[in-house]
């Protein structure tokens, strides 16, 4: 198991990211959380077998909707888990 932190940037609020993100996690069986930033970004923290966190992060990273541009991701990889029991979206 593993542990994936994300932030994104470009056009990302407002368009359905963060419920487009906890489908995709639920999709994968992942666990963790999304929320949106004072800075127009949106930080992502997902924990799951390393291949579904590595599908997960290939798909969302392409946009999984029209409306939602990404044009950076920072993106850090972690080891141990925190233990989250589900997928959230944090408001």
């Amino acid at each position: 198991m593993a542990r994936k932190h994300l932030v994104f940037h470009g056009q990302v609020q407002g368009v359905g990211f963060r419920a487009t993100a906890q489908s995709l996690a639920k999709q994968y069986g992942l666990t963790g959380w999304v929320k949106n930033k004072e800075d127009g970004t949106v930080e992502l923290e997902a924990e799951g077998s390393a291949q579904d966190l590595q599908s997960f992060t290939r798909e969302i990273k392409e946009g999984p909707s029209p409306f939602i541009k990404i044009k950076a991701v920072e993106e850090d990889d972690y080891d141990e888990e925190k233990g989250h029991r589900k997928f959230k979206v944090i408001y």
